[in-house]
């Protein structure tokens, strides 16, 4: 995939307002690691995450999700009477219908004529969400459009906790360490056409792939469908996750290569998973450390929110500079991977 005329205008964000740290966590596994004998601190040794956020017990997805999207359209510079196309791809929606996106649309004040819907695909909703954007742009259907997701991760979390504390074995602590990264947050991207923009991020282009006979690796939901028997669930194989994830990644990162005619990006941002996955995929893709920006010591794994939220953040921070080739490198169950290629 190839783009003349689109632009990463801004990303905006929320961070969630309580820090969980994991010896919080631990504190509360306390009985099942004196039962197996795990030591303190073996979470964020195992994950390299300190510390994740959670939003308040009582709230939405809507209402996080456009505070974002608010946030990007004052950053960009762009009215929400501008906004032809509103996406929100979280995992995490407030009802099964209708689209979460239509109380984003509401709250912002997006304009009756605009599209406006939820788009799913696991960890890389917000990035499909923006190709979504970005080809009805560059089709001429639309002139800007707005990204936005909300995720919570406090139910998943708490739930897995009195889990663990009820079933208390080596088997379910295995499947269930990733959900203990989770951490919150809501993000917002605006997408615009090149006639409008104001000194946004080019999109030069992409490319994906699957591996969806992987796709059993890392479910999260109902046990049985709709209606569930039993309440929310997340169970990953981290092992599988990793192997499968970085035998992809690999793939679809020689193909992203080609496709956009790069040596080797500037910078990346990639997923936001924990160290060894952030190791692993960067020795593969032979990329040296110091051109990745990681978050997720402080912000766990954020799901959708995650890589566009930590782009934000290296750009607050002045890791991504004008003139860099930024490769954003997302991955997500199923097995799907989506590469994007952007001039700072």
């Amino acid at each position: 995939m190839r783009y003349n005329k689109v632009y990463i205008e801004s990303i905006g964000y929320e961070l969630a307002p309580h820090v969980v740290g994991s010896d919080d966590i631990e504190e509360q596994l306390a009985p099942l690691y004196k039962k197996l004998h795990i030591p303190e601190g073996q979470l964020e040794a195992w994950t390299g995450i300190e510390e994740r956020r959670f939003w308040d017990i009582q709230h939405t997805m809507a209402e996080h999700a456009a505070v974002a999207g608010k946030d990007a359209l004052e950053r960009a510079g762009v009215e929400a009477s501008q906004i032809e196309m509103l996406i929100y791809g979280g995992v995490c929606r407030d009802n099964l219908e209708p689209a979460t996106a239509c109380a984003v649309a509401d709250a912002v004040g997006i304009p009756q004529a605009a599209q406006i819907f939820d788009v799913s695909n696991a960890c890389l909703g917000v990035l499909t969400g923006v190709l979504q954007v970005a080809n009805a742009i560059e089709l001429g259907q639309i002139k800007a459009g707005l990204v936005v997701s909300c995720e919570s991760s406090r139910q998943i979390v708490e739930a897995t906790i009195q889990e663990l504390l009820e079933k208390s074995d080596m088997d379910t602590l295995r499947t269930s360490i990733a959900t203990l990264t989770g951490g919150s947050g809501a993000v917002g991207v605006v997408v615009t056409h090149e006639s409008i923009t104001k000194g946004g991020h080019k999109l030069v282009g992409g490319i994906v792939k699957n591996a969806s006979e992987h796709h059993e690796l890392c479910r999260w939901g109902p046990d049985s469908g709709i209606p569930a028997t039993r309440p929310m669930v997340m169970e990953t194989d981290a092992l599988g996750v990793l192997k499968y994830g970085v035998i992809l990644g690999a793939q679809t990162y020689r193909a992203f290569r080609e496709e956009l005619g790069w040596e080797l990006p500037d910078k990346v941002i990639c997923h936001q998973v924990g160290s060894a996955h952030q190791e692993q995929i960067l020795k593969t893709l032979e990329i040296p450390a110091g051109r990745d920006f990681t978050t997720y010591e402080y912000l766990g794994n954020m799901g959708t929110v995650a890589l566009p939220l930590t782009a934000s953040i290296a750009d607050e921070r002045g890791f991504l500079q004008s003139g860099d080739k930024v490769g954003f490198l997302g991955i997500g169950s199923g097995l799907n991977c989506l590469m994007l290629g952007l001039e700072w």
